[in-house]
């Protein structure tokens, strides 16, 4: 009988040398990229016009599959398919993008293509035609071991099958500091999800641990595949719940050989703006509300705080007056039927007809409504006073306002309680906060983009609305102050996405819902998410907010059942959390055992338990730590560890430490080999939904978990 070990040496070979003519051809695939782009630059040189548009599609392409060919060299052949009725000839190879020999013959095949799709879907019971399914470990151009599955033992053949299986190779590595794709071991239900019909909304549900995340960003690359004209011109939008998320997932598309797509925390939604400061929960809670939005629009139609409330004015023989109740007619005319940055332009003429019909004198009639028109154009006065009665806004002036207790009582009355105005208005910052983004994105839609003004000088009552915005636009930049509040860089009309990814869908507020949604009105969508999970206190709410985002759209539901990421024992520990608390969870089934329990440390002194047991976590694990406390603490729990030889634990920094110090909140979305919960009861305590939060604390850890408390 063969030596295995023998049998696996010898299948490696072979594989690396199939491994190898691939990447030859890939570099050879480089080549001809670079020339085409040198060949377009030389077209450039023609001198015509023609030679510039072919200069720039030739290099636009050139630069596009450099880009591709570059992202997806790490693992690039992961796969290998034997099939029933191919035995005796070249197997399949599945990788992560598509290539073709010399001779145009298929080398590798695109895990995204239909014939791909039976690498995923094949099972022992429905093999589908495979005999033998084979994993290819790799660590840059070198096979480092397979990994098969034999498929349908009932086939007469020879082939050898090495390995444990590809899934518990690939849960049991360690965790570092990125998400990977897990292209090599998609299981048959996640596929499902993510060669879902593009149309309309599919969402993707279950547990934590199912790999909702990973899943909806393959289905992302999935969708560029199959109609990449329409996703890559329509732009794809991922959106997910923070910073440390966004960065912790940024290299999954690139390695599937995807980089157009748009990533992009809810604090960095509105173009222009990037918050990463969180309000408290209480604050969050008011800010995110539904209420908020009919507060934004009853402030986006007051008149503007400081402005004139009357307008005096001699004409020949003539004195007009306009009283706070003529302008408040007035305010409301413009108002109706547009926004009231896009009235800008008929501000003038609005106020010039009504001032006319108040002529009366008899010298004042002899003139023609023209004449009077370029007499008021031309008079320094009425021009000040449209300026300061009807600038153009921005929406972080308007914002501004909210500062003010009595014109936040005004607008608020009969939607906010005492306590949530005396929450608002101690809490604006100089920057914006992650709940300010949408407020902000709110107003921008409710006063709309300033108007375009090409050539004033074609009407003059135009010419007098071009003036004042130019003078107002300067006032406001000037007043914004801070660089956080500057506008937005793009205009309303330009948000639209073709494809919107929502993670952690469960944890928007009604406000980010309604921000997320202009952004995906003609858009597909993939929702992912797990009710149990959610760090929103009023569920109701936010459910009539995304159905209103999402409108009539067809939806396809997915599930996910079974629990990769955390070891059963760990699992246990929190299904058994969530029943306590009362969160109703969706509990997947855990599909690998490590043997060891969570760690339960009851301690005197809070300090020495912390450091005691990160230490022998970083120990233990050869991936990261991370170490949960409550926004409180962290900076205590941080100062701890800094007196610990090799812990660095700045999460924000440019050191790529094994172990980091996060709250709760932070940790949605992440996982790590081994987890420190310091002081659980201050977490379940932070806020309304605290007993979510550490659910999800409790779910993060793949191999090793330790509860430090003080009782």
């Amino acid at each position: 009988m063969s030596d295995p070990a023998d049998i696996a040496a010898r299948e490696v070979a072979c594989e690396q040398a199939f491994v190898d003519g691939v990447y030859a051809q890939l570099k050879r695939s480089a080549a001809s990229a670079q020339a085409l782009a040198s060949e377009g630059h030389s077209r450039g040189r023609l001198g015509h016009e023609g030679g510039l548009v072919e200069r720039d599609a030739m290099v636009f392409h050139a630069a596009k599959r450099l880009a591709t060919l570059d992202a997806a060299h790490e693992g690039l052949v992961f796969g290998r398919l034997d099939m029933r009725h191919e035995i005796a000839a070249d197997p399949r190879y599945i990788g992560r993008i598509g290539l073709r020999d010399d001779q145009h013959d298929v080398l590798l095949i695109d895990w995204r293509a239909p014939a791909a799709a039976v690498f995923y879907q094949a099972t022992h019971s429905e093999p589908q035609g495979v005999v033998r399914r084979r994993i290819l470990r790799s660590r840059g151009e070198t096979v480092l071991g397979v990994e098969d599955d034999l498929l349908d033992a009932e086939v007469d053949t020879d082939l050898p099958v090495v390995g444990e299986g590809a899934l518990m190779a690939q849960l049991s590595r360690a965790r570092d500091r990125s998400m990977h794709s897990i292209v090599a071991t998609i299981q048959a239900e996640q596929d499902r999800a993510i060669r879902a019909p593009a149309k309309g909304v599919v969402t993707i549900s279950g547990g934590p641990g199912t790999g909702k995340t990973v899943v909806a960003l393959h289905r992302a690359a999935f969708l560029l595949y199959a109609d990449r004209r329409r996703y890559e011109t329509g732009g794809v939008l991922v959106v997910g719940p923070s910073g440390v998320f966004m960065k912790y997932i940024e290299r999954v598309l690139p390695s599937l050989g995807e980089t157009a797509v748009a990533l992009r925390a809810l604090g960095e939604v509105v173009d222009g703006l990037r918050a990463t400061r969180r309000d408290d929960p209480a604050v969050a809670e008011v800010k995110g509300s539904a209420a908020m939005a009919e507060v934004l629009r009853r402030a986006a139609r007051q008149s503007v705080p400081g402005a004139p409330t009357t307008f005096r004015i001699f004409y020949r023989d003539d004195v007009i007056v306009l009283g706070s109740r003529d302008l408040s007619v007035i305010r409301r005319q413009l108002l109706s039927g547009t926004s009231r940055n896009r009235s800008t332009t008929k501000v003038a003429s609005t106020l010039i007809d009504h001032m006319w019909r108040r002529v009366r004198g008899e010298r004042a009639r002899e003139r023609t409504k023209e004449d009077f028109a370029e007499t008021m154009r031309d008079d320094d006065s009425f021009t000040e006073f449209v300026g300061q009665w009807w600038p153009v806004l921005d929406a972080a002036t308007v914002l501004g306002w909210l500062r003010e207790p009595e014109f936040l009582s005004r607008v608020a009355d009969g939607l906010l309680s005492d306590e949530s105005m005396r929450l608002l208005t101690k809490t604006w910052g100089d920057a914006p906060s992650v709940e300010d983004v949408p407020l902000i994105d709110e107003l921008r839609y409710l006063l709309g983009d300033p108007p375009i003004i090409s050539d004033p000088d074609e009407d003059p009552l135009l010419g007098v609305d071009a003036a004042v915005t130019e003078v107002v636009l300067a006032t406001e930049r000037e007043w914004a102050g801070p660089r956080g509040w500057q506008p937005p860089t793009n205009r309303v009309e330009d948000d639209g996405y073709a494809h919107v990814l929502i993670d952690e869908a469960q944890d928007l507020t009604p406000m980010q819902w309604r921000m997320v949604g202009r952004r995906g009105r003609t858009a597909t969508w993939t929702i992912v998410g797990d009710p149990a999970q959610s760090s929103w206190p009023v569920p109701a709410e936010a459910e009539a907010a995304r159905a209103e985002a999402l409108g009539d759209k067809p939806v396809h539901a997915f599930h996910l059942s079974k629990n990769y990421r955390n070891s059963a024992e760990i699992y246990a520990f929190a299904a058994a959390y969530a029943e306590q608390a009362g969160l109703n969870a969706d509990l997947p089934e855990a599909v690998r055992s490590t043997g060891v329990d969570p760690h339960l440390v009851v301690a005197e002194d809070l300090e020495a338990a912390v450091r005691a047991e990160t230490v022998r976590l970083a120990a233990a694990v050869d991936g990261t730590v991370g170490v949960v406390a409550t926004a409180q603490r962290q900076t205590q729990v941080r100062s701890w560890l800094a007196q610990e030889a090799g812990l660095v634990t700045d999460l924000a920094g440019g050191t790529e430490s094994r172990v980091v110090v996060l709250t709760g909140l932070e940790t949605k979305g992440l996982e790590f080999d081994a987890i420190v919960v310091v002081e659980p009861s201050e977490i379940e305590r932070e806020s309304s939904t605290g007993s979510a939060t550490l659910y999800v604390v409790y779910t993060r850890a793949t191999q090793q978990m330790s509860v430090v408390t003080t009782r």
